[in-house]
C-alpha cells in the first residue's frame, strides 16, 4: 500500500511471520491459485455445453465457490505481499 495508507490490523500483524514460514506460504498461494484457476477454467467450458436443469446450477455453484476461493487467495497473497 503507498503513501500513509494505514494497513489493515490482519496485514499489520502478518509482518511478525518468520520469513521461511512467509516463503513457504508464498508457494502454497501460488499452486492455490493454479489449482483454482483450473476449476475456474473447466466451471466456464461447462458453462459453455448449455447443461440443462441440476447441471446449471452445479455449475454455477461451484462456479461462484472457485471465484470465492480466487478473491480470497487474492487477499492472502496481499497480505504476504506486505512481509519485510
Amino acid at each position: 500500500m503507498a503513501g500513509s495508507q494505514k494497513l489493515p490490523p490482519a496485514v499489520e500483524g502478518s509482518r511478525n511471520l518468520p520469513p521461511d514460514v512467509a516463503s513457504r506460504l508464498r508457494a502454497l498461494a501460488h499452486d492455490l491459485s493454479n489449482s483454482i484457476e483450473t476449476i475456474m477454467q473447466a466451471c466456464y467450458l461447462l458453462g459453455q455445453a448449455k447443461l440443462a436443469g441440476n447441471g446449471a446450477k452445479w455449475v454455477e455453484l461451484a462456479d461462484n465457490a472457485a471465484q470465492d476461493a480466487a478473491r480470497i487467495n487474492r487477499s492472502i497473497r496481499e497480505i504476504l505481499r506486505s512481509q519485510k
